[in-house]
């Protein structure tokens, strides 16, 4: 929040997942391996990509120039590491660049057949809701990411949320593609595509999810978002003998998955951010903190260090 105040909304809200099939991961592999069998290589590859990832977009300022930026990086159990960024410009979006920044839309197979490739592959939600019940997504006959979306033909903003991105519908000159869904052959139009800047996404060829952030109400959701920390995992303990011990039949505990493991063992960095925000220290008069060993402690009792 303290960017909030000094900077205003975020501009752009990023997530930026691992794809387990980029080829840096794949050459390093020995033969019969697979990328869950090697996690410290799929640590180091995310960590090189994340940061030609920033770079790309601070240093070369592909949105323009930023003046801030923090991410937090997290796996929710899905094993995969994905940071989720957001980013502070110093020129702010205007809702009528939005088209030229975010796509929302199946591209052409004529003019960037490469570009359809990576999005059919890394950008396409589900399909969930008739075409699959049993989706995790799925619950009381919804989709909790509200897919399929709605088809407009233009970019609506204003609303409390992120933008209504522009999905054109077949019949007003949108693209749609076939994709074999539990054995089935499905059409798949532009309901379902994730939102995606078609640079990054044909750069990196991973998940690229970018949002514009364009509501007041949404920035406490956002940072709280980016820094929610790690996820957590109840579990049941039970005696088979029969006696009850309440305090050993639930713990509570952190989740952390194999990857996560590896990246903290490897000693990666987690959260980022620039600039530096520096936490001050707040006390009452005469109730300052003051530090001591065994070995100092009487003259620290004597004398404290004068502080502000």
């Amino acid at each position: 929040m303290t960017y909030v105040r000094a900077y205003g909304r975020p501009d752009l809200l990023i997530t930026f997942t691992c794809n387990n099939t980029w080829d840096e991961i794949k050459v390093l592999l020995l033969p019969a391996q697979s990328s869950s069998d090697r996690h410290d290589i799929t640590a180091r590859v995310f960590k090189q990509k994340l940061k030609s990832f920033m770079n790309f977009i601070v240093k070369h300022q592909v949105f323009g120039e930023t003046c801030c930026w923090m991410y937090s990086i997290e796996w929710q159990k899905r094993g995969l590491p994905h940071a989720h960024i957001l980013i502070w410009m110093i020129t702010k979006f205007t809702p009528d660049i939005i088209d030229q920044l975010i796509s929302a839309e199946l591209p052409d197979v004529d003019r960037d057949p490469v570009l359809l490739e990576v999005v059919t592959k890394n950008m396409i939600y589900g399909p969930c809701g008739a075409l699959h019940n049993n989706s995790p997504c799925m619950s009381d006959g919804k989709c909790t990411k509200r897919y399929p979306r709605a088809l407009v033909s233009e970019t609506i903003t204003g609303n409390d949320g992120y933008p209504l991105y522009r999905r054109r519908s077949t019949k007003d000159g949108g693209k749609s593609i076939t994709l074999k869904v539990r054995n089935i052959d499905v059409e798949v139009d532009n309901r379902w595509v994730v939102p995606y800047s078609p640079l990054l996404s044909k750069l990196f060829k991973a998940h690229i999810n970018v949002e514009y952030c364009n509501s007041v109400k949404s920035i406490k959701y956002i940072c709280k978002y980016v820094n929610k920390g790690s996820d957590m995992a109840v579990f049941d303990v039970e005696n088979i003998t029969g006696s009850i011990d309440e305090i050993n039949q639930y713990q509570l505990g952190r989740y952390i998955s194999s990857n996560e493991a590896i990246l903290r063992i490897l000693s990666f960095q987690i959260h980022d951010r620039h600039p530096t925000v520096v936490h001050l220290a707040v006390h009452l008069e005469n109730g300052q903190r003051v530090y001591f060993t065994a070995g100092n402690i009487r003259a620290r009792a004597l004398s404290p260090p004068s502080t502000t």
